[in-house]
């Protein structure tokens, strides 16, 4: 083409030369439909909004990325005189009355429903509202199941509904929000799945076989075969896979031109170290304690995860770590998430470390000035050989003279940029710490630019601990099973939900729990209190009580989730345990069976008719298995998308439509295609997202 020609040629489309910026195609995404509060739904007012902000819907995007638990199974419809057994079924037909009881808390609402071949008595459960409806004459159609009772009702329709029907989807639910009014607000904005546009190029999707994102959301809430819904995860999941990998490698670039000073092999400390431990390091901490030797002997800072179950002894292979730094006349560092663990971390360690005549110093926002900048001052001098601390070892004030090797806990409740700050203007060695398991490859997923090391065993002379599930009716047999521990010499945990008494929550306050308990089931024992909102010299003395067995029983909030350590303590009881989330239960759970006595959780909430699927599935979890790894996988199912690792996991855990187990061939494929793709495209708008949340979520 001649150069007059070409000069012609209008620039962009059909032209030769690419304009500055192409105009947004019609399937990107339309972010102001998106974005459009969820009152703009038809039947969602302030008070419904308030509801489903709870849950985490607040616009219509979070409704449409919004994974159902799972969908109905095909059920037959069935006439009353064939139901048999406790075989869940349809019946269709009509309403001859309907009234209503209370049984404590609990409302039932039970109709006499009658079709052409007899009648039943249909059970509802806590919808008291439904009786003005249930009029003589209404037709109904109900989905439940048959018992000694009558027929105990799952979902019903009422003018022309589907929620009894074949795949409807299930959203997680609360008592607040009901499954029908879920699959109302969701369809709603399904209607508008076609804003949300798609990022793949048409070339991908047809290699990888994937449907174009707006029909993969559609599949996944409103499925006509769970075939079809499954494809319709699978591309979602892929496009979450794909745009993490893309966002590993960009942040992984950074790091590949750090360098770290060598910390050699371990010496004389180690070994004192090791040999001063009263029991035998499980062969899962050798191993974990070799993979760190070999990470520290290298030129370049380590990056490694270490992420063992509740209980599997991951503080001892950590300081090792910080005994490496010490080694070398260095420093070493921990930072947990909340000064309760800040403060057992630091009674631990600084117990280890006393016979090696290894310093430690324990650093908090809430110490008196004057302690806070003496403890400054040792950290700036090098005194200070280990620092365990929160936050405020990433203020600005605090200088650490020669810092070699970081320890962060419970890593996914910082931020990114709380993490960055610990190492900022330093390339000193990191160890990340997580009690949140999770498959190995799915850590290398999450983790891409982290090595990983497993702690998968228990300690061998820790037992199983035994939970059982009880109700309120019969919480005072879990009482009198505490009070035979107390009385055989061993200490006990009762956990509440709140600090304080709410009006508008049933939910009981430690303090107030532990005054009653004082006067009623444990009275003549010694009852202690401990909750996040005590000053730090009395939370330090009720702890170092408990330790010394001066106290019997702890009653506490969730601040005893992590780092509390008490080897006699054998039982614990968790008040209205439908209100904790499985991964916090199983937490909770660990406080207890830290010795080699059998130990026992008693799970206490009501009854199982008046709680959430959601709640008396997680319960049921919790008996089911100790195993951290299985819980997870049942967390995901349960809740349907997977912040596993925590809110403050810098985005990079918001894996929705994600399945542990059954993605791996996916987490590949998204893997190669990541390598091979010329550029990210329209894919970086997502990556910028998913950093952009990162670094807001770790400055927050």
């Amino acid at each position: 083409m001649s150069t007059a020609a070409r000069n012609v040629l209008p620039l962009g489309f059909g032209g030769v030369d690419a304009p500055d910026r192409w105009p947004r195609s019609r399937s990107a995404p339309s972010q102001e439909l998106l974005e459009a509060s969820v009152e703009s739904l038809d039947g969602v007012g302030p008070t419904i909004a308030r509801r489903l902000g709870k849950l985490g819907l607040r616009t219509v995007a979070d409704l449409l990325w919004k994974r159902p638990r799972r969908y109905e199974e095909p059920v037959p419809t069935k006439r009353i005189c064939d139901l048999f057994g406790d075989e869940e079924a349809v019946i269709e037909g009509v309403v001859r009355s309907a009234t209503s009881r209370r049984r404590g808390r609990l409302k039932i609402l039970t109709a006499r429903i009658a079709d052409d071949t007899g009648e039943i008595r249909a059970t509802w459960f806590n919808q008291p509202w439904l009786e003005a409806r249930l009029v003589s004459g209404t037709p109904v159609r109900i989905r439940g199941r048959a018992n000694r009772h009558g027929f105990a009702v799952s979902a019903y329709d009422l003018d022309g509904d589907s929620e009894t029907a074949d795949l409807a989807p299930v959203y997680p639910a609360t008592e607040d929000v009901t499954q029908k009014t879920l699959r109302n607000v969701h369809g709603q904005a399904l209607e508008r799945v076609w804003a949300v546009g798609d990022d793949l190029p048409a070339g991908l999707l047809a290699a990888e076989r994937l449907p174009i994102r707006a029909d993969a959301l559609a599949a996944i809430h409103r499925p006509r075969s769970l075939p079809e819904a499954e494809v319709g995860r699978v591309r979602l999941a892929f496009d979450e896979l794909l745009v993490l990998r893309l966002a590993l490698v960009r942040t992984a670039a950074a790091r590949e031109s750090a360098s770290a000073q060598r910390l050699g092999e371990p010496g004389e400390l180690i070994a004192r170290y090791r040999a001063s431990l009263p029991f035998t390091l499980t062969p899962d901490q050798v191993r974990a304690t070799a993979e760190i030797d070999a990470d520290l002997d290298r030129p370049m800072p380590m990056q490694r995860l270490l992420q063992g179950d509740v209980g599997s002894g991951k503080t001892v292979v950590a300081l090792h770590a910080l005994l490496r730094a010490v080694e070398a006349r260095r420093q070493g560092a921990l930072m947990v998430p909340t000064e309760t663990l800040a403060e057992q971390h630091f009674l631990t360690i600084d117990e280890l470390c006393a016979p090696l005549d290894v310093r430690v110093t324990l650093l908090t926002s809430s110490v008196r000035a004057k302690e806070h900048a003496a403890a400054r001052q040792l950290i700036a001098s090098g005194d200070a050989q280990i620092v365990v601390g929160t936050h405020a070892l990433i203020e600005k004030e605090v200088d650490f003279r020669d810092l070699a090797v970081a320890v962060v806990d419970e890593q996914h409740r910082f931020g990114v940029a709380q993490r960055t700050a610990l190492v900022e203007g330093r390339s000193p060695h990191v160890l990340h710490l997580t009690a949140t398991p999770i498959p190995r490859t799915l850590a290398l997923t999450v983790y891409g630019d982290l090595e990983v090391s497993e702690l998968a065993l228990r300690p061998a002379n820790r037992k199983p601990i035994v939970t059982a599930w009880v109700t309120d009716d019969r919480s005072s047999e879990a009482y009198s099973r505490l009070c035979r521990h107390l009385d055989d010499g061993r200490q006990a945990y009762v956990v509440c939900p709140l600090i304080e008494a709410s009006e508008t929550r049933v939910a009981r306050a430690a303090e107030e729990e532990a005054e009653r308990l004082r006067a009623a089931e444990l009275r003549g024992y010694r009852v202690g209190c401990l909750h996040g909102r005590l000053r730090t010299a009395d939370r330090r003395s009720v702890m170092a009580q408990f330790k010394a067995r001066e106290l019997d029983v702890l009653v506490a909030t969730t601040v005893i989730e992590v780092g509390v350590d008490v080897p006699n303590a054998t039982i614990m009881i968790v008040q209205e345990a439908d209100r904790f989330g499985l991964a916090q239960l199983h937490q909770l759970r660990g406080r207890v069976g830290r010795g080699a006595e059998q130990s026992y959780c008693l799970l206490v909430s009501r009854a199982k008719e008046e709680l959430s699927e959601s709640a008396a599935e997680r319960l049921e979890a919790m008996v089911s298995t100790t195993d951290g790894f299985e819980l997870a996988e049942r967390d995901l199912e349960i809740r349907g998308e997977g912040q596993l690792l925590g809110a403050r996991q810098s985005g990079y855990s918001d894996l929705r439509f994600v399945r542990l187990r059954r993605d791996q061939d996916l987490l590949e494929r998204a893997r190669d295609v990541a390598r091979t793709l010329p550029d990210e495209g329209l894919l970086g708008d997502a990556v910028d997202r998913l950093l952009g949340e990162a670094e807001h979520l770790g400055e927050s």
